[in-house]
């Protein structure tokens, strides 16, 4: 399948336009990161009510990109303990279900300090998806801090570019035919890609 978009052969800072990967700074040695926005009351992005964080920056150049504005600048810095603070803040919206979204921006050009936000959501039992412009099988073989761990603790990845030429509104928490909601845990489980069943899908 040819995508509409470059991709880089692996992920680094070098491949992240104006210094957008998540690198070890700020306080107190905190790794630090740039966001584009926070969304506290997400219903698209995830089963049940979700906070939902757009990171800025992204390698990818896709053709149809959804969000075109968090492909480049430095956006807000912040450290991985805030970002943690305030959607821990979020936690009583979080009904049945609900729980957190890292979106693009590309998450996984941020993955380093991305990992302890990740630990707290899941510390307090939430739910984790992740959107990325990746293919899961390409984030398998990177060698980046923080890569592998932030796809052990996500429950959900939606992978791959949007394409247009593949586009279906009708499609749940993605926009094209070839993007997939991949279930992590069952994945890794029966080591072939399983895909996303919500509970709500029979309602």
């Amino acid at each position: 399948m040819e995508y509409d978009f470059v991709i880089a052969d692996r992920l680094g800072t070098h491949k992240c336009p104006d210094g957008v990967f998540l690198c070890p700074g700020g306080k107190e040695n905190s790794l630090i990161g740039h966001i584009h926005s926070v969304e506290s009351m997400g219903l698209v992005d995830g089963p049940g009510v979700r906070a939902v964080v757009f990171l800025q920056g992204c390698p990818l150049r896709c053709r149809y990109c959804h969000n075109p504005n968090t492909q480049e600048g430095s956006g807000t810095v912040v450290t991985a303990e805030e970002l943690a603070a305030r959607l821990l803040r979020f936690r009583p919206y979080f009904k049945r279900g609900g729980g957190v979204t890292f979106s693009g921006g590309e998450p996984f050009c941020q993955a380093e300090a991305l990992v302890p936000v990740a630990e707290a959501v899941k510390a307090m039992h939430k739910h984790l998806m992740i959107y990325t412009g990746y293919l899961y099988e390409q984030l398998l073989k990177m060698e980046e801090p923080g890569v592998q761990r932030l796809l052990e603790l996500a429950d959900v990845l939606v992978d791959g570019p949007f394409l247009m030429a593949e586009r279906n509104l009708t499609l749940q928490y993605r926009g094209s035919e070839n993007q997939r909601v991949i279930d992590l845990a069952k994945t890794r489980a029966a080591g072939e890609i399983i895909l996303y069943k919500s509970e709500y899908d029979e309602l």
